[in-house]
């Protein structure tokens, strides 16, 4: 063992307490030198050549490292690239193999008419989600759950049915058909009774199914109803549908009365770019739809759509007023107005019904719209509307949107009713 060693830590203290002053610039001196002038490790102390020994083992590692990554990273970049557009190329030729194979018919009717299809009646069945839990999934309790078919039972389903505002002529029409088909041992059974139920409720509305026939140049709409049944909105709904049929539009503000009437439908035509024929507040409502008239002659409009004050079916003065506005526009045209539609809110339940009644002995209703079927449970009031009037059944609201607004389809309203949760 060397005398440095022996010494210990207390011969290091001692070699460092003694000032060495060639030591100083021989460290800085190695950082200057040239490699052939490295100091060799016999002159450096243990501390110092091990000390050396470590830095030249990082520097030998990290140079290893630098020239790994070198390698490496031109491979990872490659692979990148590569294999995406590998795999994104066999992908590709699977979905032109698959396409290939079906007939390009079956293609056009998969990604177009079935989704809209199904897309509509989802909205139809989840509008009617209030009307469908009051009326049909009720008689379903109570008929399937029954264990014999009786006068009680007949009973129990008159209550739903007047409940859900079916209304008390088409409700006696149904349970006398019931109790007929019983007497005579035709329902055999619980699900036989369902059956004959649906059939029922399907002969009401489906006389009632007829779409509006746009016959005439210009087609002249009057839109009536009492206040805050969404006629308005239906004005402006109408007018959208109409300009994607391509149809030209014009509008005209007859609700003279209501405060921003005026303004809410100008807002709609400058929505859907639609020309509205507007006069001050307060100005009468027949010069208003005169003058829209003439204009639409004018331009050979397609499609002109009068809005009226709303007012209550109970006013005779009031509906005086809406007399006149027919006769002033028949002065232009002896057949208009070619469609004279009610807007009814479904949530009044039977006073939509005593509102239809009035308004047709005014002026003779063509067609009905039912607006906020979505938010109620008495979208019975349908077949209320359509057993006492028989009045064609236009448009149905399902929603706020504004393709919410549909033509009303006896047939998928009977399976939106019916279909289960």
């Amino acid at each position: 063992m060397s005398e440095k060693k022996k010494g210990g830590l207390f011969g290091l203290f001692k070699k460092k307490e003694s000032p060495k002053k060639e030591e100083i610039p021989a460290v800085e001196t190695v950082e200057e030198q040239s490699p052939d002038e490295v100091t060799t490790e016999s002159e450096l102390t243990p501390i110092e050549s091990e000390q050396k020994i470590a830095e030249l083992v990082i520097e030998e590692t990290t140079e290893v490292v630098q020239d790994i990554s070198d390698f490496a990273e031109p491979n990872t970049i490659e692979s990148d690239d590569i294999e995406p557009e590998v795999v994104e190329v066999k992908e590709a030729t699977q979905e032109l193999e698959q396409l290939s194979e079906q007939p390009q018919e079956q293609q056009q009717e998969s990604t177009q008419e079935k989704p809209k299809k199904e897309s509509f009646f989802s909205r139809l069945k989840s509008g009617l989600s209030k009307t469908r839990s009051q009326l049909t999934s009720g008689l379903a309790d109570l008929v399937l759950g029954s264990k014999q078919i009786d006068d009680d039972l007949f009973e129990e389903i008159e209550t739903q049915l007047l409940m859900a505002d079916v209304g008390v002529a088409a409700t006696r029409k149904i349970i006398d058909d019931l109790t007929d088909k019983a007497g005579r041992k035709e329902l055999k059974d619980s699900a036989a009774l369902m059956e004959r139920l649906r059939e029922l409720l399907s002969e009401i509305v489906t006389p009632c199914s007829n779409a509006l026939q746009i016959n005439k140049k210009p087609f002249v709409i009057l839109m009536v109803g009492v206040n805050g049944v969404g006629k308005t909105t239906t004005i402006g709904k109408l007018a959208k549908k109409f300009q994607n049929e391509g149809k030209s539009v014009m509008l005209a503000a007859g609700d003279t009365f209501r405060a921003a009437a005026v303004e809410q439908l100008q807002v709609w035509g400058e929505r859907n770019n639609v020309h509205v024929t507007a006069q001050h507040t307060g100005a009468d409502s027949a010069s208003v739809v005169f003058d829209a008239l003439q204009a639409a002659q004018a331009r050979n409009i397609d499609v002109l759509i009068a809005d009226t004050a709303g007012r209550l079916h109970t006013k005779s003065n009031l509906m005086d007023e809406l007399e006149k506005v027919v006769r002033v526009m028949q002065k232009l045209d002896p057949e208009a107005p070619h469609e004279t539609m009610l807007v009814v809110d479904a949530g009044t339940g039977q006073n939509a019904l005593n509102q239809a009644e009035h308004f047709h002995k005014a002026v003779g209703l063509s067609g009905i719209s039912i607006t906020k079927l979505d938010g109620t449970a008495k979208g019975g009031v349908v077949f209320a509307l359509a057993d006492k009037l028989s009045i064609p059944i236009r448009f149905i609201g399902v929603g706020e949107g504004i393709d919410d607004l549909r033509p009303f389809d006896s047939q998928d309203f009977i399976e939106a009713l019916f279909s289960k949760e």
